[in-house]
């Protein structure tokens, strides 16, 4: 069984292999999810069903999440990982029997949703935290970008593909391919040791107020930890603008420029082309020396091509697709750092906490989102709230550039894990 050294200097081959299977099981959970809605949408015709569906997909991640953390850090992230997507893969096998036997019912496929949301929950906090734990430091961003490019890539292939597949094959032999990918993506753990942090618990067996201590640790270590938690906040923030940017698209384009179907793809293609050109130029770059400032670059990128949507006249679609294609190459210079300071500056056995805190915040912003932003769009168009968009992402580039405690946030990070430390053990029941 291949283990990484500690030096981590034979990451490469390992890794990559793992990348791999987690790749294309990305493209098959799409696929799964595509064809999911599809069928919702083709049994129903329901908005409030879709909605609930979207709902009851989000729930694990903005509930559950943060306690998931604590799993993650005491756990083995092998096992979490192979666990995760079996459970995954075998709550769709089930599905996929149903589908075949002709007998399923709505509340089987909103199971399977809550499901694979619940592992998914368990899967993406645990990759991304041991991930630093795989790769050198000075390749975390690359990674990243890789990772960016990875969902511009799925994001352009998964529905035209699922679109192919549901007209050729019956919805049990679209779940099945998922549960191949699953596979694909757990053998490679079989033969392969992630490293674990140096404080991971032998004991599988947690009481529920462990958890709890562990939970109110994870956000205890966030807030006091000035530099991270106003990075948080601000990844927060952006969630919240950004959320109903894509949901309103249709809506601009169909009243403000008058366009129909077409146009509203060549939207999604602007902005998958954008993604996948900014996640191979984040692999390629690496990034500024300080990740916050290759981060707050992208930010700026991505007010300005929202900013360029939302001033665009009814004469300009083209336009919104400039605007598109800068957002998507923006996103992923946005978050591969982001996620790349986490994963250098928090310690390994805090990181499974510290990404389940950032997924619930951020996962939280987009009901909020659309709740405070249905009413403005409605009342004056969606280029308000774009514009809004904008002007919020300027002014928070701004302020965080001279914000000290972020711009110093990766030099300090040593001082910080003192400091928080020091806190927790001297007052651990505050």
């Amino acid at each position: 069984m291949f283990q990484f050294n500690q030096d981590k200097s034979n990451w490469k081959i390992p890794f990559f292999i793992i990348w791999s299977g987690q790749a294309f099981s990305l493209l098959g959970s799409s696929l799964v999810q595509f064809a999911l809605v599809w069928w919702m949408t083709e049994k129903t015709g329901s908005a409030a069903v879709l909605a609930t569906g979207a709902f009851i997909s989000f729930l694990p991640q903005v509930i559950l999440g943060p306690f998931t953390g604590s799993l993650v850090d005491r756990w083995d992230r092998r096992k979490i990982m192979i666990f995760a997507d079996a459970a995954i893969a075998v709550a769709t096998l089930l599905l996929a029997i149903l589908f075949w036997i002709d007998v399923i019912q709505l509340w089987h496929v909103f199971t399977l949703l809550f499901v694979r949301s619940l592992g998914g929950t368990f899967h993406w906090a645990t990759m991304q935290a041991s991930t630093s734990l795989m790769v050198p430091e000075n390749q975390l961003s690359r990674v990243a970008g890789m990772n960016q490019t990875l969902q511009g890539i799925v994001t352009l292939a998964a529905p035209p593909l699922g679109a192919l597949l549901m007209a050729t094959l019956p919805i049990y032999s679209i779940l099945s391919i998922d549960i191949g990918t699953a596979m694909l993506a757990i053998t490679p753990l079989f033969f392969i040791l992630i490293p674990q942090p140096h404080k991971v618990e032998k004991s599988t067996v947690i009481s529920f107020k462990e958890i709890l201590l562990d939970t109110k640790v994870g956000f205890q270590y966030v807030y006091r930890w000035r530099g991270l938690f106003y990075v948080l906040l601000m990844a927060a923030v952006i969630n919240f603008l950004t959320a109903p940017i894509s949901t309103y698209l249709p809506l601009l384009v169909t009243q403000h420029f008058k366009g129909g179907i077409w146009q509203v793809g060549w939207t999604e293609t602007a902005w998958g082309v954008g993604v996948i050109a900014g996640g191979i130029g984040l692999s390629i770059w690496g990034g500024f020396k300080k990740r916050i400032i290759t981060s707050l670059t992208g930010l700026f990128g991505l007010a300005a091509g929202i900013l360029v949507m939302a001033i665009a006249p009814q004469s300009a679609f083209w336009m919104v697709l400039v605007g598109m294609g800068i957002t998507g190459i923006a996103n992923p210079i946005v978050n591969g750092p982001f996620m790349a300071i986490i994963q250098s500056n928090v310690e390994a056995d805090m990181q499974g906490r510290v990404f389940s805190v950032t997924m619930s915040l951020c996962g939280a912003m987009m009901p909020i989102s659309m709740i405070v932003s249905a009413p403005i769009v409605e009342r004056f168009g969606p280029q308000s709230w774009y514009t809004v968009s904008a002007v919020v992402c300027f002014i928070m580039v701004l302020a965080a550039s001279f914000n000290k405690d972020m711009r110093n946030l990766e030099e300090d990070h040593q001082k910080n894990i003192l400091e928080n430390t020091s806190a927790m053990v001297t007052s651990p029941a505050d």
